[in-house]
């Protein structure tokens, strides 16, 4: 009986992760389970072992079991590997038994040659991605199978954007293009001596035996090594459909703690000098001697003092910080007091007080701020560090990060995902830099508040960022920013602080973060005492299980929009934008549909037991297309250059449609609910996806827990509206599934208006939750990002503002807002559920004040959650009071 080397999807499963590798495994799993994966097979590590051991020999009959199963996926799509009119393109990508990211070899847009380019330019419409998908395919496939340098490829590129005048890729046109695909296969004669293959079978052949060959690259070699990855194992391969912190010497003076500041154990700390004053101790004039040292110069003295010592910190309940002087024989104290204490410490020395009898509970929880339990969760700029700070911006997320000045995401991405440490410095970032930000230590950005996406995605993420830093001015073509008559090229070694807006020259000591036995006892302490829930904004599987790790007990937020930003979707995305009629939406729906879906079932497996509200899509559809300034600059090219009518009317036709799509305020324009009103369908096709998901990890054993929010209601019509239409999908997808799932429909009280109709409109919705980024700016008619940028510092300065609205609510105008809102809801509806979900949630003066109406919970970013529950229990602590 033949060895079996070739398994389907359908075939494998996760109990088969030795065989078809992680990857692998995972792939065949999810499409037994009904998930839309795209179809392929996986090629078993056994395969590859074979393979290796036969010197790179296909063992015999694997060439047949490839055969069938690709016969198998034209069958099921429909779709024909070799056929260039109805083009299938597939995937080869490694799939270890233990994930190793990076280490191994991919080859995307596989299936391409001269004559099919020309069938999927007829098929798709757009030549010019066509042409650009086969020039990435030629050098991929050139490098990565074929062995060519591929800075051959890239100087190639460089020499044609420079002798263009091209500034980006994107500029490239489909004559560029075609230009390229000729010049790189050029490159692959003159360095190989043989043509790019044509034939696709042949393409997948060498394909496979390159992933195979990767197993033994140095990079996968040293990495298995760094982390103790057998060798035996093999590489699956998996080939699948495409988708886009002085009176002598008997008189002394000294400085003393009753228990250590720095850590917080209970010993007696501190340093003195004899025969010298108080200044002499901190002037670094002579080296000051340890407190211990005392009692063989002066026993008595050290008796009295550490008697003295223990009476303080008793009578006081907490560690004492005092300072004494000895004269010819007597002891004086000077002063006492609460001591400073490090993050660390100040944990130590509240629960250890707890267990010794000195304080409850209720005082131990009172005794840490959180600023400081921040701290702990982040690393910090050395405190006995030198500094040359070089500029200042906002403070946008805490924490201190090293690394090199990196200007682009995707170099980012490939440096940290290589190990190296960077810093990510942009102008702003957008959604599309999200994988460098994923790779770097830490956001630097020239432009931008702290409620940018910058700032949004590092605090999500626990990133240090500064952001907003107006006196940094970035070089994009020199890879290099200035500061007035200072340089800072690519690859210089910066550190930013952001927890106070810092940007430094130079590597600067940090201190990591520490958390301990004492962190986790002292936030069980808050669980049990608090009233409010403690909740977190999470818009992916890894953000809500980090949010569950730091004890989230819901997601209160889930940004549907960010998904839609993400590589293999927005393709889908623009499409259904552009789409003209109902039934051009229906394919590009499907697809987004499906990945939705799979999101969704993600953060309900992640979550299960517990809620979990997913925001409908909120912001504008022209966020999703391109620029429009560039478009045009892109039609006006293409005119001077004499290119064809048809490729210059096609560009004049999306430059048309994002033009329609411009609004003088996007933020109170075609968005949110009335989005879904007039475009239904893209809201249909979200519910459809959640309910569908939640059905799907029922099946599976999970406990999903639901609620749909509907966003930017200011009418209770809207809400009436967009509800009824969600609920006539959620009964549809429910019937045919066979299931009986409970869920909430709600809303998002973002507008002033919808504050004040709070009891009608709480006649539709089982739930509120407060977005109070955007109620901050339509109550003070602030725009946030030119607001924090511009003019609120002098408006805090000047004392118009006390405090940033954004990072601390305002409690007279939106607070009030607030208040009123939550009064005239449960007049509506008594157990109506109220939460907020601004970047308040995260913030312990608005969690007080969350906490004193009556909210349910507040929901904040993953790595605020600790924060979240020592603030809410304060909270309650206080108002017992």
């Amino acid at each position: 009986m033949e060895k079996k080397y070739v398994y389907f999807f359908d075939e494998g499963g996760m109990e088969m992760r030795s065989l078809l590798g992680g990857k692998g495994a995972n792939l065949c799993e999810m499409t037994k389970m009904g998930f839309p994966v795209p179809q392929g097979f996986v090629i078993t590590t056994e395969a590859c072992i074979k393979y290796n051991k036969l010197g790179k020999v296909f063992p015999e009959g694997l060439d047949g079991q490839i055969e069938k199963n690709l016969k198998k996926l034209e069958d099921i799509t429909k779709k024909k590997f070799e056929d260039p009119d109805n083009l299938l393109l597939i995937s080869v990508r490694s799939g270890a038994v233990f994930s190793m990211p990076g280490m191994m070899d991919t080859v995307l847009n596989l299936g391409l040659n001269d004559e099919s380019v020309k069938g999927l330019a007829r098929l798709t419409g757009n030549e010019r991605f066509t042409y650009d998908s086969y020039r990435r395919f030629i050098s991929m496939f050139g490098e990565i199978v074929m062995g060519v340098d591929g800075l051959k490829f890239e100087k190639t590129l460089g020499k044609m954007k420079k002798d263009k005048g091209y500034k980006y890729d994107t500029e490239l046109t489909t004559d560029d293009l075609k230009e390229l695909t000729l010049k790189y296969r050029d490159i692959i004669i003159k360095e190989k001596g043989e043509e790019f293959p044509q034939n696709p079978i042949e393409q997948l052949e060498m394909s496979i035996k390159a992933v195979f060959d990767s197993w033994f690259t140095p990079r996968a070699i040293v990495y298995r090594k760094a982390n103790e990855i057998p060798e035996d194992l093999g590489t699956a391969v998996n080939v699948q459909t495409m988708v886009f912190g002085n009176m002598g010497w008997d008189s002394g003076t000294g400085v003393a703690f009753t228990r250590d500041p720095a850590n917080g154990k209970k010993v007696y700390y501190g340093e003195y000098l004899l025969n010298a004053q108080g200044e002499d101790v901190v002037a670094g004039i002579r080296t000051p001697k340890q407190l211990n040292e005392l009692k063989d110069d002066l026993p008595e003295m050290y008796e009295e003092l550490t008697n003295l010592m223990d009476k303080l910190e008793e009578h006081y309940t907490d560690m004492q910080d005092l300072e004494f002087t000895i004269q010819q024989g007597k002891l004086y104290m000077l002063q006492t007091r609460t001591g400073k204490r490090t993050a660390a410490s100040a944990l130590k020395i509240a629960v250890d007080m707890h267990k010794e009898g000195v304080i409850s509970k209720e005082e131990a929880v009172m005794r840490i701020s959180p600023y400081q339990l921040d701290q702990l969760l982040h690393p910090r700029i050395d405190p006995d560090a030198e500094l040359n700070v070089l500029t200042k911006g906002l403070n946008a997320s805490p924490g201190a990060a090293i690394g090199k000045v990196v200007f682009d995401a995707d170099k980012a991405a490939e440096m940290g995902k290589a190990g190296g440490k960077v810093i990510l410095v942009r102008w702003e970032t957008t959604p599309d830099d999200i994988h460098g930000v994923i790779e770097s230590q830490g956001i630097l950005t020239s432009h931008g508040g702290m409620t940018s996406h910058a700032a949004v995605v590092a605090r999500g993420m626990g990133k240090p960022c500064v952001c907003g830093a107006e006196e940094i001015h970035i070089d994009y073509d020199k890879n290099q920013f200035n500061v007035g008559d200072i340089i800072v090229k690519e690859g210089d070694i910066i550190t930013i602080d952001g927890t106070k807006g810092n940007v430094i020259l130079g590597e600067i000591p940090l201190i990591e973060p520490e958390i301990n036995v004492d962190f986790i006892t002292l936030l069980e302490w808050c669980d049990e005492i608090r009233r409010m829930g403690v909740w977190a904004n999470a818009d992916t599987p890894e953000d809500a299980k980090k949010a569950r790790e730091y004890g989230a007990e819901g997601i209160g937020l889930c940004r549907t929009e960010h998904m839609f930003m993400a590589e293999d979707r927005l393709s889908y995305v623009r499409k259904m934008i552009l789409a003209e009629t109902g039934e051009e939406r229906i394919k590009p729906l499907e697809k987004l549909w499906r990945v939705q879906k799979d999101d969704f079932v993600g953060i309900f497996k992640a979550m299960t037991g517990l809620p979990v509200i997913i925001r409908l899509l909120d912001p504008p559809l022209h966020e999703f297309l391109p620029d429009y300034v560039e478009t045009l600059l892109e039609l006006k090219k293409m005119r001077e250059e004499g290119l064809s009518e048809e490729d210059i009317k096609e560009k004049e036709e999306l430059l048309k449609a994002i033009r329609s799509m411009q609004e003088a305020n996007p933020m109170l324009g075609l968005r949110g609910c009335r989005l879904g009103i007039t475009r239904p369908d893209v809201y249909q096709m979200q519910v459809r996806a959640i309910i569908e998901a939640a059905c799907d990890v029922i099946d599976e054993g999970y406990e999903p827990v639901v609620e749909i929010m509907i966003p930017l209601v200011a009418d209770k019509i809207e809400l009436k509206i967009t509800r009824e239409e969600s609920e006539k999908i959620i009964k549809e997808v429910l019937e045919k599934r066979g299931k009986n799932i409970s869920y909430k429909i709600g809303t998002m009280i973002e507008l002033p208006r919808a504050a004040i109709t709070a009891d009608e409109i709480a006649k539709y919705a089982d739930f509120f939750s407060y977005g109070t980024n955007d109620l901050t700016q339509t109550t003070f008619g602030f725009s946030r990002d030119d607001a924090e940028a511009k003019f609120i510092p002098q408006y805090i300065e000047l004392k118009i503002l006390e405090k940033n609205p954004f990072e601390v609510m305002d409690i007279e105008g939106v607070g009030k807002l607030v208040e009123m809102s939550c009064k005239l809801a449960r007049q509506t509806k008594p157990d109506i559920e109220l939460g907020i979900c601004g970047e308040h949630g995260g913030d312990p003066k608005s969690i007080h004040f969350c906490n004193k109406v009556g909210l349910n919970y507040v929901s904040c970013s993953p790595f605020r959650v600790p924060i979240a529950r020592l603030s809410a229990a304060q909270a309650t602590i206080k108002e017992k009071k």
